[in-house]
Formats: structure tokens, C-alpha cells, sequence
């Protein structure tokens, strides 16, 4: 049996602002003053490198969780245990298809290789940009909508204040925490966040939480 070698490394430590935040968003919310002590030796981990976490998005979309991480392991295999741009697009369509990507997962992740191989994406401008202006870079690649793309914001760059208001879990959390379970509307979860700023990350992050006490990874 071959051994899949995971190239992705998990940061130990939470971010820097993480004190900070929680500190804030228990001072200033009475929901998260009740929550944030309850899973006070969790915080949220990064890991991987741009293109790893937002391929490893790719191959995860619309399939469950073990068969995204069997699909994920039989591309790292393809690509000779390190997938990077190059290695991706110097596997035939067929290679990766064999690896389980579907045809149109293969399209995506080909154009993703191709977007930062080409230079087509100033992902070494990312770090003094503005959150939007990375979503809109982000959401010009096949396969990348605005939910992946927030995502990758918290998950990688750690951005300590995104709201993914398309994220089902974070309506449904809103929902019980805040409204006895009722159905909650965008704009009444945007009103709830607003008390939130400048960490609603770190709040996103809690409520999440309040669903499920094992923190998923992307």
C-alpha cells in the first residue's frame, strides 16, 4: 500500500487577535459571553498553502467529507505527493480523472493551476488587500464562489472579519441562539453580526461551535 504523504501543516497556536477578540465579543454580546468560555481550548487552525486549501475546496464540493479526503489522496498520489500548480497541470485530463475528480472538477482545478501559474492572480498582493477586492479575485476562477472564497479568507489568511452569510450552519447557529429557532433572513443575521465587527470570524467561528464542539477543517 502506498503511503499518501499530507503536505499541509497545522498551525498549533491561535491567531494573534484571537485574545483580543474574544474578549470583546464577551463583553459586548450576551450570547457569546455564555458561549466563548464553554470551548475556550479550541480556536481556529490554519493550514496549507493558497493553492492547496482552495484545490482541496475543489475536490471537496458536493461530496461528503471521507470521500473528499479519498479523492484528495489519490490527487496527491497523481501528483507525486505535492500538488502544486505545475504538477496539476502536467496531469492529463485522464490522470486526473482516474484520481476521482469528476469532469467538471477537473476543468476547475486545471483553471485554478492555470489562474496562479500564469500570474493571473496577485496572490502575493493578497496580504494588503481588502477582503472584497480578494473575493473578487477569487470568484473569477471556474468552480470558486463567493462561500469558498470566504472560506478561504478565515481558513487560510485568518481574516478576522468575514461573515459568510451563505453559510448554512452560521443562519441555522444565529437561528437557535438568537431567535428561539426561528427562521432567520440575511439581513436579520447581517443586524445580529453587526455587533460582531471587527471579529465576526472569530464570532462566525462560535457559533459554529454552539452546532458542533469538533471545529471542521477546510
Amino acid at each position: 500500500m502506498t503511503k499518501v504523504v499530507e503536505q499541509e501543516i497545522f498551525e498549533e497556536s491561535a491567531p494573534e487577535y484571537w485574545e483580543q477578540a474574544c474578549a470583546e465579543l464577551i463583553k459586548h454580546d450576551r450570547i457569546l459571553k455564555k458561549l466563548i468560555p464553554k470551548h475556550g481550548s479550541v480556536f481556529l487552525r490554519t493550514r496549507g498553502d493558497a493553492f492547496t486549501t482552495l484545490a482541496r475546496s475543489i475536490v471537496g464540493q458536493q461530496i461528503s467529507v471521507a470521500a473528499a479526503q479519498s479523492v484528495w489522496n489519490r490527487v496527491l498520489l497523481a501528483s507525486k505527493n505535492k500538488v502544486t500548480p505545475k504538477n496539476i497541470l502536467a496531469l492529463s485530463i485522464e490522470e486526473l480523472r482516474g484520481a476521482g475528480l469528476s469532469g467538471r472538477k477537473v476543468e476547475y482545478i486545471r483553471d485554478l493551476a492555470d489562474h496562479f501559474d500564469s500570474g493571473r492572480l496577485h496572490a502575493n498582493q493578497w496580504k494588503g488587500m481588502e477582503d472584497e477586492a480578494i473575493i473578487k479575485e477569487l470568484c473569477d476562477i471556474r468552480g470558486i464562489g463567493r462561500w469558498t472564497a470566504e472560506m478561504f479568507l478565515m481558513f487560510n489568511m485568518v481574516r478576522p472579519n468575514i461573515l459568510p452569510l451563505d453559510d448554512a450552519g452560521l443562519i441555522k447557529a444565529i437561528s437557535l441562539n438568537y431567535f428561539s429557532g426561528e427562521p432567520v433572513s440575511r439581513h436579520e443575521a447581517r443586524e445580529v453580526a453587526a455587533n460582531w465587527a471587527p471579529w465576526r470570524t472569530v464570532a462566525t467561528w462560535y457559533m459554529w461551535r454552539s452546532l458542533d464542539p469538533v471545529p471542521v477543517e477546510y
